[in-house]
């Protein structure tokens, strides 16, 4: 019997080390990703920081590759928050987000072109290419201004449906309580009595007053006072 305990100690014992060092591991991958995720926004946020001065300080092929890089870094950002955002109140936005991603890989591919660019100590051909990463750089930025604005029309299109429905199931119910007159329930006549007599039950003299419901809208009421 000491043999069995002790073996079932020692199970318990693992399994419970066992699930302390998964748990551990858990919260050291989230806590790493948590920490990516920081120095990624960092860093984007100093590089965005670096594009704006660059495309207000500088002029000729500099502060043009600056703006470029700075517009379809913004559109796309925008794009991509309204989408995430969008779809968890609307699933048929999906399609919208897979169009999206792949709408993506071109930007990156052109912000990483123009960012290698930026290093190019050829400044003539640069010029001479600038019009073609123009226009690249505004078909993609058209795209995806094209879904988010979509995505954000759809969104207000749901919501003015909505509304309009409200509005009159409330104009319908106004105007059932401005019916002064319907006949309120006790001024109604007593129905004729059965062929038979039934006995009814007693009426109660004072009926106890039913508690009105509270809403979370509705003002708490203010403390009596003795003063």
């Amino acid at each position: 019997m000491e043999a069995a305990f002790i073996i079932v100690a020692l199970v318990l014992l693992f399994a419970f080390v066992g699930l302390g060092v998964y748990v551990t591991t858990k919260v050291v991958k989230a806590a790493a990703r948590g920490v990516d995720r920081t120095i990624t926004q960092a860093r984007r946020t100093v590089e965005d920081t670096t594009l704006k001065a660059r495309s207000f300080g500088q002029v000729g092929v500099t502060g043009a590759l600056a703006q470029l890089r700075l517009d379809l870094r913004t559109s796309m950002r925008a794009t991509q928050q309204a989408l995430y955002e969008g779809v968890q109140a609307d699933a048929s936005l999906k399609e919208s987000i897979e169009l999206f991603e792949r709408l993506s890989g071109h930007g990156h591919e052109l912000d990483d072109e123009l960012k290698r660019l930026e290093a190019e100590p050829d400044r003539k051909r640069i010029a001479e290419s600038l019009p073609q990463l123009r226009e690249r750089t505004a078909k993609i930025t058209q795209a995806a201004d094209s879904l988010r604005w979509a995505a954000r029309d759809r969104a207000r299109r749901f919501a003015d449906d909505d509304l309009s429905v409200l509005s009159a199931q409330i104009e319908v119910e106004s105007g059932a309580l401005r019916d002064w007159s319907r006949e309120s329930i006790d001024d109604l006549p007593n129905p004729a009595p059965a062929a038979w007599n039934t006995p009814q039950p007693p009426r109660q003299a004072l009926a106890q007053p039913t508690p009105a419901p509270q809403y979370p809208w509705q003002k708490a009421p203010r403390p009596e006072t003795t003063t």
